[in-house]
């Protein structure tokens, strides 16, 4: 009598959209008031929560508790996978009211406003007004770049007495991925105002090894192994104060990483971190790096031996760049005729930055005859570099700027006697041109007692990690 008299209820609220049940059971299985209210409502388009399905069993049998089910409705079950009943109430008449939150993304399209987001999805030009000037004190909208998404949140409440579900949507707010780590949230209040916040999101860093032979360059080799682009940056920068990319490696050599890696709350990698470890092994010879921070709040990259790997001087400071004419007599390819060429070129696309090989003063940053647009950094008092054919300078660079090694100065280009786009690239010696690959670069910091003692322990600590990471894939492996 109780499922019968639900039955009615439900009928009662929904009329004929109940759908088709089916229930195929044994003639002594008794379907409890809980199970079909489950199958009832779930073929009605609602999603009900737990507690609501146990309200609605008046007998001892036990009730689904999970996903409800569609029978027999489209339209119903393509509204499941967006609906999620909040509150459900319930009055003697019948299903009276279900209040479910409905969340979806909105892509910032070529030209578009976040008001024009927010309006295009339905929300009205006041509240659009009153929620953006919440969220404008924590960011600036005019930083919204298309393409990005932000989240919209309504709050939809579903009447029971009509023949099909009456959706009043109120907009509740909306959310923006400020950046990996931490969102704003918009929300509505009780007295209709809205209110923005920060909100730090749930990361959690785990360690990702991969390790390569290398068939032509350290480039390749890294991207064909799913290294990502940021990583893959670094590892080169780190190695860019010692080796040639284009003449130390060979066929047959291979490298190491250990990086990390970050996730969200659903297990998503969303970033990567720092590099901790790395070595090339170079024709025989393996050059590990070890990520150390020193006492004195220093952070680099040193040797097995303590021996630090940044110099005062890069070799190579431009990324991804081929060696496209090296240092000495050669035929000039516009004036024809043999002359010394007083430095390296590296070809690469017009627009690639081009950092400042070690920390000092510029200069020189202008036009300068054959070698077109063109930089010249002081570093100390024996050593300069210089940097030509620029397309243009990075902004803020001019004469006296005091610049960090690693800083962007300029971009590629081909200005001045050039026939193609790439950097011309020379360091001086009191004065003197010398060869860029084969100059002996100043030493960089050496530790000593206690900090060398602090490094060897982390050192080991390290190449702990390193192993049990690397035992690991080894065991994954074997096991497929």
């Amino acid at each position: 009598m109780k499922l019968i008299r639900l039955y009615s209820r439900v009928r009662e609220g929904f009329g004929d959209h109940c759908g088709e049940l089916i229930f195929g059971m044994r003639k002594r299985t008794l379907l409890s008031a809980g199970v079909f209210a489950a199958v009832v409502l779930g073929s009605a388009g609602l999603v009900m929560e737990d507690a609501a399905i146990d309200q609605l069993d008046t007998g001892d049998h036990q009730t689904f508790g999970l996903a409800p089910l569609s029978i027999g409705h489209p339209a119903a079950a393509s509204g499941l996978a967006t609906r999620r009943i909040e509150q459900p109430l319930m009055t003697d008449g019948a299903l009276a009211r279900y209040r479910a939150t409905v969340k979806t993304r909105e892509s910032i399209g070529a030209g578009e406003t976040l008001a024009g987001v927010l309006m295009r999805a339905g929300v009205d030009a006041q509240e659009t007004d009153q929620a953006i000037r919440e969220f404008a004190k924590l960011y600036d909208p005019r930083r919204l770049r298309p393409g990005q998404t932000v989240t919209l949140q309504f709050e939809t409440a579903l009447s029971g007495r009509a023949r099909a579900p009456e959706d009043a949507r109120t907009f509740v707010g909306f959310g923006f991925d400020q950046d990996v780590a931490q969102k704003i949230a918009v929300d509505r209040e009780a007295d209709g105002s809205f209110t923005a916040r920060k909100i730090k999101k749930d990361l959690t860093r785990s360690l990702a090894r991969v390790a390569s032979p290398i068939q032509s360059s350290l480039y390749l080799a890294g991207e064909a192994q799913g290294l990502p682009p940021s990583v893959l940056a670094e590892l080169i920068r780190i190695y860019s104060w010692d080796v040639d990319f284009q003449r130390d490696i060979r066929r047959g050599d291979s490298f190491e990483v250990l990086y990390e890696e970050i996730r969200d709350d659903e297990g998503k990698i969303v970033d990567t971190g720092d590099i901790l470890f790395a070595a090339l092994t170079l024709s025989g010879d393996r050059k590990p790096l070890y990520r150390h921070e020193t006492a004195d709040g220093i952070t680099g990259y040193f040797n097995d031996q303590g021996q630090g790997a940044q110099k005062a001087l890069m070799r190579t400071p431009i990324d991804g760049a081929r060696l496209s004419s090296g240092f000495g007599a050669r035929r000039h390819p516009i004036l024809g005729y043999t002359r010394m060429h007083q430095g390296v070129d590296f070809a690469a696309a017009s627009g690639t930055p081009i950092y400042a090989a070690g920390d000092g003063i510029v200069e020189v940053a202008g036009r300068n005859g054959g070698y077109g647009n063109y930089i010249r950094i002081r570093h100390n008092g024996q050593y300069s570099t210089a940097y030509a054919h620029l397309r243009t300078f990075h902004r803020g660079i001019g004469r006296g700027k005091r610049v960090k090694q690693g800083q962007v100065i300029g971009y590629v280009g081909t200005t001045g006697r050039s026939t193609g786009p790439h950097l011309h690239y020379e360091i001086m010696v009191e004065g003197r041109q010398v060869n860029p690959l084969r100059v002996r670069m100043p030493s960089g910091r050496k530790l000593k007692g206690g900090e060398l003692e602090r490094f060897m322990a982390a050192k080991e600590q390290t190449d702990l990690q390193y192993t049990r990471r690397r035992d690991t894939e080894e065991s994954v492996a074997a096991a497929r």
